[in-house]
């Protein structure tokens, strides 16, 4: 198996959505961010895998070495072998992997936020970082576009507290901040019961409509003659908007139930959206 191999069912085997965006891009731009999400899953899966801390942070060690090799050696790992190639190529910075690495590893070093403040620096490294490196890869002219990326990353991340919310509760994290929950008269214990009351359905409406706000702020700050290098990331957006939606529709019942999106709704949603950028482009093209 090659590394671009390697990197391509790392990708597909996590059922993501940020996988369906992919499909639609260049093949050296599709190569270069499967093979950073690969390095994205392969460092979460360190946290999420590993039941004693100290295992746990060595191995971030380990792959904080095979940052240093990939930039100036040999890396061994098959996603650092793949990303090799790409890091020049598409100007990904050595120190933006190391933030991601570093956001991993708050989850080693803290398991609730006090407010949103701190949450937001967790959210830029695991996930603003990768939005700026993806807008790399994507290619941009005005560098308003790296503003998009930030903010639509933490958009992103913030869907995915609110999605996993009751799995994460019960592995002893809590990413929802603390003086919200207190502000909303919700008890960290609250998170690990299936039932939803309205002060939980007030606090996840709220955690919605920031969300909301972040993907509207990343809009905002996308110039249009970015828009069609960009259109995976509008994919991505378009079906994490949708799984949103879903949850608020659903009346925010996230600790009964998980939800979800389909594969076949996600390709749906990214074909559609697809052609819609791509109608856009021409016209922008034409005009």
């Amino acid at each position: 198996m090659t590394p671009d191999q390697y990197c391509q069912e790392k990708a597909a085997a996590s059922g993501s959505s940020f996988y369906y965006s992919f499909l639609f891009l260049p093949p050296e731009r599709r190569r270069a961010i499967t093979a950073l999400y690969a390095f994205c899953r392969e460092v979460d899966d360190v946290v999420d895998e590993c039941q004693d801390p100290a295992v746990a942070r060595a191995k971030l060690d380990w792959w904080r070495d095979q940052v240093s090799e990939t930039f100036g050696g040999q890396p061994s790992h098959p996603v650092c072998q793949a990303l090799q190639p790409c890091i020049e190529r598409f100007n990904l910075p050595e120190e933006h992997f190391r933030e991601i690495i570093d956001g991993m590893q708050m989850d080693l070093e803290f398991d609730a936020y006090p407010t949103f403040t701190e949450l937001s620096l967790y959210c830029y490294r695991v996930a603003s970082v990768v939005g700026l490196m993806s807008a790399e890869i994507f290619g941009y002219e005005d560098r308003k576009t790296a503003r998009y990326a930030h903010d639509l990353g933490m958009a992103f991340q913030l869907t995915n507290i609110l999605r996993d919310v009751l799995e994460d509760a019960r592995r002893g994290r809590i990413y929802i901040p603390l003086d919200e929950l207190e502000r909303f008269g919700v008890q960290p214990a609250d998170l690990q019961r299936p039932q939803t009351s309205e002060r939980l359905r007030s606090l996840f409406a709220f955690q919605a409509d920031r969300a909301r706000d972040y993907y509207r702020r990343a809009f905002e700050h996308l110039p249009e003659t970015d828009r069609h290098a960009q259109r995976s990331g509008i994919i991505m957006a378009a079906i994490y908007r949708t799984l949103l939606d879903e949850i608020a529709a659903d009346g925010y019942r996230v600790l009964e139930q998980r939800v979800r999106l389909t594969p076949v709704r996600k390709l749906w949603i990214a074909w559609r959206t697809a052609r819609r950028e791509k109608r856009l482009h021409r016209k922008a093209m034409k005009g």
